[in-house]
């Protein structure tokens, strides 16, 4: 798509709420807007940067709308940028979508609004992968991470290393033409403390990345399911751990974690109490009742800041309403991928599990991404259980969108510092000048990549296609 075209997108999440937002970017933006929002029967002027309460002509009737107006180059794309503010019902944001498009604009691919926001200079691609961290993000500390990219905390570092490294390599370079005894020069020593201060800035952005990401660095698979279906004992028997387990339900109440290697990924599978149908409610607790609750309540936050449910069912128990679970369990958020674990396997006939394996598919086909039959007590299962677990990790875009871009920067970081430590070296042992510069201008070049300023083509179009539509 040519950026001279107009882009237009749904830019607020799918579904109903109380409001909905179409976002235009492009040369056509303000022209589109004229020609369907009126205010008192006349167009809309959009001659300064504000808002107005207007109605929209959205082709099969009018509906009110908020229009708000940001002309570039100072807009979040550089680019003009209208945003049309509707009502949340889901066919109405459609509706004025469609009207957008006929009138010229064409449908914004995933991420194309902050891509023109990079390309036009607006935000580098550190701040540019914080707005994809942000969208990724499930709990408190990856929006944390995420907003500390956002907000430019590594630009800033690397801005001013940057500099640090350019002003350094033009001292290198400017030394080449004189000797050390001329006043032109810049003695070595004088050269290596410099290179020692960037390269102490550069261990501390290196730090600051690796204290901004989410604590474990691990994509999160979480064991859910209703009391006594068994989940520590296969939370044992997976990672090595030795957590309490008793027939009596709800034994676990601490929320328990270990390192699950699995061939598709690393893994951190944690064990929490019992969920199921029955804590689908806030419900009612008393004193008696705190630590019961306290547990269950640690085990839904576990839950929705999940990667990948490991929902685990006791086979043994014969028919059972599987689509009423899984939607208590799914009750009030968008659940990650699922594998159904068909535990105790070993208690029923071979020929019964794979029936229950094959109905269970079938019923909750949409809801589960896989389903395993499976024992902790024989290990029946369970390396297909592994297998499956990586896989469906390994597969979702979701899932550690903030660790990889993280790797991405720290991965550049670390190579600067070893092109700083070369520079180091070579100034110790006075070897040409001319090299020390090749080594400072390398580490720049690394440092280029976080900021987007070298960065591949083909590694941008990865970076902007995970985006959702209207980002």
């Amino acid at each position: 798509m040519s950026h001279a075209a107009t882009i237009a997108a749904i830019s607020s999440p799918p579904g109903a709420g109380r409001r909905a937002l179409i976002r235009i970017s492009g040369p056509r933006a303000g022209e589109i807007t004229r020609s369907c929002c009126t205010i008192a029967g006349a167009p809309i002027a959009l001659a300064e940067r504000g808002a107005a309460r207007a109605r929209l002509d959205d082709g099969i009737g009018e509906q009110p709308v908020l229009v708000l107006w940001m002309p570039g180059p100072l807009s979040f794309t550089g680019e003009d940028v209208a945003e049309w503010h509707v009502c949340g019902a889901p066919d109405l944001a459609r509706a004025a979508l469609e009207r957008a498009l006929d009138l010229g604009a064409e449908l914004a691919a995933p991420g194309e609004f902050t891509r023109r926001a990079f390309e036009n200079g607006r935000v580098d691609l550190a701040r540019a992968e914080g707005v994809l961290a942000l969208v990724a993000a499930r709990n408190e500390d990856e929006r944390r991470a995420a907003s500390a990219l956002l907000l430019g905390g590594l630009s800033r570092r690397i801005l001013g290393l940057r500099e640090q490294l350019v002003d350094l390599r033009a001292l290198c370079e400017a030394s080449l033409d004189f000797d050390e005894r001329e006043t032109g020069g810049i003695p070595r020593e004088e050269l290596a403390a410099l290179t020692q201060g960037a390269r102490t800035a550069l261990e501390e952005a290196l730090a600051w990345e690796v204290a901004r990401e989410a604590p474990s660095g691990l994509p999160r698979a979480v064991l859910v399911g209703l009391p006594n279906a068994g989940k520590s004992s296969l939370f044992n028997r997976l990672t090595q751990a030795s957590a309490l387990v008793s027939e009596l339900a709800g034994t676990t109440r601490d929320a328990l974690h270990r390192p699950w290697s699995t061939p598709g990924a690393a893994i951190e599978l944690w064990d929490a109490a019992g969920t199921g149908i029955e804590l689908s409610s806030e419900g009612i607790r008393d004193a008696a009742d705190e630590l019961d609750w306290r547990a269950r309540e640690r085990a839904r936050e576990l839950a929705r800041a999940a990667d990948l449910w490991l929902w685990v069912v006791d086979a043994s128990l014969g028919p059972r309403d599987l689509g009423l679970e899984f939607q208590a369990l799914a009750a009030g958020q968008n659940p990650p991928p699922t594998l159904l674990v068909l535990h105790k396997q070993d208690a029923i006939p071979a020929a019964e599990s794979q029936a229950l394996v094959a109905e269970a598919s079938s019923a909750l086909s949409g809801r589960i991404q896989a389903c395993v039959a499976a024992s902790s007590r024989t290990g029946l299962g369970l390396a297909e259980l592994e297998r499956e677990a990586g896989r469906l990790l390994a597969s979702t875009t979701a899932a550690g969108e903030i660790r990889e871009l993280s790797a991405r920067h720290r991965a550049a970081l670390q190579a600067a510092r070893s092109w700083v430590i070369e520079a180091q070296g070579l100034f110790s042992a006075s070897a040409a000048l001319d090299l020390a510069a090749h080594a400072l201008r390398r580490a720049t070049d690394e440092l280029d990549q976080i900021e987007g300023r070298t960065t591949p083509e083909d590694l941008l179009d990865r970076i902007f296609g995970r985006f959702c539509l209207g980002k």
